[in-house]
């Protein structure tokens, strides 16, 4: 019988109290019965319009029938057919406005809970991965710079064609952003490494440790015997405001704050990776990453922790889900809120922010409206911490190292409609080609980019 219930089944998460202290996932997920409930809401329209609002053509109907039927391992070979890294997808993409904003439920009540299904697919097939499809190789190679979800989604989409592929990360430890970026408890490590270990089960090799422009040069790739490259290698160049006070003890990127918490696990007791355990930490910023930032500041000790960002509520570009969970465990909106310096104490310590109240006024390039400053409205925020969550831009080594490669005036590598860029083989996808965006639309980059490679190998 379908379930015409106007709102998701609920799921479950930890109380904020507690979980505002710990790094331990915050959904737990759906049960079996749970999940087949959300299943049965889905209309399983004709013309499947929730497809249109997916990078990688999820065949959304088709799996969410299965999962209605209690067919899971189905269920997850539909999913898995487009999608290299449904647990990842489940978890941190922004459905609300892709998939679940196309859903014809949607129209009169909530849509049906894709990503929360997607997870739970993806989280019933651990520890019983199906065996993996191996291709006969085609005697073509294939490099890969960088193995985020750009980088592995083209890995695996070529892998599946036959081809020889090498993914070279410049970390120690291969997933790119999903590794470095997003927190534990939005995105557990042993869920993306479990991904990884799949696509290496289709037979893509990963090297670590090879920063390509330093390690190898592009050039020496291709006079390696590989034929064509793709470049994932995302933004991981962080953006100050040039405001005074930038260079104080105390003072972090949201890239290297993240980087040294997730990656280099300084929220462990026993990994003695050094980071300020703050009292009071201001966060510039109104993304998703100012949200982890925050939230991470929280689980290290931090006993207040404010965002500060010069727009309204209205115009923050964070996913409502995390500015949710933020806001229930104690973080603190300063909106309206522009930093003009960051105040030292006599050892070059952070000891405050000076701030000025903003007003919206007409609408920018971008369509939001542009903040103003309030004149007289200057005040001192007492803070130990200040990270700067305004934005990445790609890294210019391989633009430097790589004759022929072009990018824009931002520093974003240019690419055609087939992610092709301005030198012959290379092909870019992801951050490195948009700037910092969304997982999955570095997941449709890289699969986009995969079809173009397998073109220009067979018609050379």
């Amino acid at each position: 019988m379908p379930n015409m219930d106007n709102k998701k089944t609920p799921i479950t998460e930890q109380d904020p109290a507690v979980r505002a202290r710990n790094f331990m996932e915050v959904s737990q997920g759906y049960t079996a019965e749970q999940a087949v409930n959300e299943a049965k809401r889905c209309l399983n329209c004709k013309n499947r319009p929730c497809m249109t609002g997916c990078p990688v053509s999820v065949r959304i109907p088709e799996f969410i029938a299965k999962v209605a039927a209690g067919e899971f391992e189905e269920a997850y070979k539909i999913i898995r057919s487009t999608n290299a890294l449904p647990a990842v997808c489940g978890r941190v993409c922004p459905q609300e406005r892709q998939c679940e904003s196309k859903c014809v439920r949607g129209i009169k009540c909530e849509p049906v809970g894709i990503g929360r299904l997607e997870r739970f697919c993806a989280d019933y097939m651990r520890g019983k991965e199906l065996a993996p499809t191996v291709c006969e190789h085609n005697g073509h190679k294939v490099a890969i710079v960088g193995s985020g979800p750009a980088g592995l989604t083209a890995a695996g989409d070529l892998a599946k064609l036959g081809y020889d592929v090498t993914v070279f990360e410049a970390f120690h430890t291969a997933g790119g952003v999903l590794m470095y970026g997003i927190p534990e408890f939005r995105l557990p490590k042993a869920i993306v490494q479990s991904e990884i270990d799949g696509l290496e089960k289709l037979g893509v090799k990963i090297m670590t440790n090879m920063v390509i422009g330093k390690v190898l040069s592009v050039d020496e790739l291709f006079s390696m015997g590989f034929e064509a490259v793709f470049i994932g290698s995302g933004a991981g160049l962080p953006r100050f405001m040039g405001i005074e006070g930038e260079d104080l003890i105390g003072v972090y990127s949201a890239n290297e704050y993240l980087t040294r918490i997730n990656l280099m696990k300084a929220y462990l007791e026993d990994h003695y990776t050094p980071i300020i355990r703050s009292k009071k930490v201001a966060v510039v910023g109104g993304g998703n990453v100012a949200m982890d930032s925050a939230r991470s500041a929280l689980r290290l000790g931090a006993e207040k922790v404010f965002i500060v960002y010069r727009r309204s509520m209205d115009e923050l570009p964070a996913r409502k889900e995390e500015v949710h969970h933020a806001g229930e465990e104690g973080v603190e909106f300063m909106l309206l809120t522009n930093p003009t310096k960051i105040i030292g104490d006599e050892n070059g310590q952070v000891k405050g922010i000076e701030c000025i109240k903003m007003e919206l006024g007409e609408p920018d390039a971008s369509g939001r409206r542009s903040p103003k400053a309030i004149e007289g409205s200057d005040f001192t925020l007492d803070v130990d911490t200040v990270i700067m969550a305004i934005g990445t831009s790609p890294n210019p080594l391989l633009r430097m190292t790589t004759p022929g490669l072009e990018t824009n005036a931002k520093g974003t590598l240019i690419v055609d409609e087939n992610e092709c860029t301005t030198k012959d083989g290379v092909f870019a996808g992801g951050d490195a080609v948009t700037g910092a965006a969304t997982v999955i639309l570095a997941m449709g980059a890289g699969k986009k980019a995969a079809q173009s490679i397998d073109r220009f190998i067979k018609n050379k």
